[in-house]
């Protein structure tokens, strides 16, 4: 075994964080947990990825519960078509796997929601077998291990970081070496003022070295996160408010809403016209409820809520009038939760 993972082995097996799916004997609650923590912190997921094994302990229980469900529990974690997916793969693993998680990469690999990095993270953490994986706290512990100066999130860079993965892998120690890679990237190596001296792998790490820690990874320039005003109307009629469904793909994809639509300039002035060409609701504007301010991946919005009253109320199977008591009965973004908070 060569230093890297000497150095890190040794230094995991004192420091290594405790977490609830690890060392867990059902490759189920590895995927979960993989699934979960793409692009969420680790201390958000651990009461979702409790509360989530009491509900749907295996595949089985997830792909018999309704997408609402499944829903509703993810609610708050964002990014939801990880959930969707995971209730789309627990159908086929159900189906066509007796219920178990494939350990043939290939089938692995074509179950929704599950690629390149999930794929390694599985097979080395709940199969043991020798895979590299790489995510965000990988990429950066390599991009400065060995001091990385192509884009990182490039092609030629992200081949370029997979086999130094792949290359300093020890053979049947995959498992514990990945989540040892982690957490020093959770906790040591991180993204801004790295603990450079309280590394294990300090001695051996060429950006320090070179005094690149703190550029590396080498990323693509960001480019401008466009900002929206949107207004949201909060028709409440006899103890009912009126949500909408969103479409089942795309942002939000099967969540409810309050109606809304985006204004140019003026919310207050533009609402009854908006509201009526982005749902073909007719309303009158009340009382302005609230301002929302929230921040997607790649946007930015700011929604002005008002209580408003109906006029014209179309046929939809997308719109449903919900009791005031009952909100927290339908999975919503964080936005409208915000909102239908100023209710209750």
């Amino acid at each position: 075994m060569t230093a890297l993972p000497l150095l890190l082995l040794n230094w995991y097996h004192k420091y290594g964080r405790t977490l609830p799916w690890r060392d867990h004997p059902d490759p189920y609650a590895v995927w979960v947990s993989e699934i979960m923590l793409q692009q969420t912190r680790v201390e958000t997921v651990i009461p979702y990825f409790e509360k989530w094994m009491k509900l749907f302990p295996d595949a089985a229980s997830l792909a018999a519960a309704s997408e609402q469900e499944v829903l509703n529990v993810w609610e708050g974690l964002g990014y939801y078509s990880r959930a969707r997916n995971l209730h789309k793969a627990a159908k086929v693993i159900t189906e066509k796997f007796n219920g178990q998680l494939p350990r043939d990469l290939t089938e692995l690999c074509s179950l929704p929601g599950i690629g390149r990095y999930t794929v390694g993270a599985i097979a080395s953490m709940a199969f043991g077998m020798d895979e590299p994986t790489l995510d965000g706290n990988l990429r950066r512990v390599f991009a400065r291990l060995f001091d990385v100066d192509e884009f990182a999130d490039s092609p030629t860079g992200e081949k370029i970081l997979w086999e130094l993965a792949a290359q300093n892998l020890p053979k049947g120690k995959a498992g514990d070496y990945n989540q040892a890679l982690m957490d020093l990237g959770a906790t040591v190596c991180l993204p801004k003022n790295p603990r450079c001296l309280l590394c294990p792998l300090m001695e051996i790490c060429e950006a320090r070295k070179n005094g690149t820690q703190e550029s590396r990874p080498v990323m693509k320039p960001k480019k401008a996160v466009p900002h929206h005003v949107q207004v949201a109307a909060v028709i409440c009629q006899r103890g009912r408010v009126l949500l909408a469904q969103r479409p089942p793909e795309g942002l939000l994809g099967g969540m409810w809403e309050f109606p809304n639509g985006r204004v140019a300039e003026n919310p207050a002035k533009e609402l009854t016209k908006v509201i009526y060409s982005a749902t073909s609701l007719r309303v009158r504007k009340g009382d302005e409820l609230g301002v929302i301010q929230h921040a997607y991946t790649h946007f930015k919005v700011t929604v002005h809520a008002f209580r408003c009253e109906p006029v014209f109320i179309p046929k939809s199977k997308n719109l449903k009038w919900v009791r005031l008591a009952e909100l927290d009965d339908y999975p919503m973004g964080r936005v409208d939760r915000r909102i239908a908070d100023k209710l209750s």
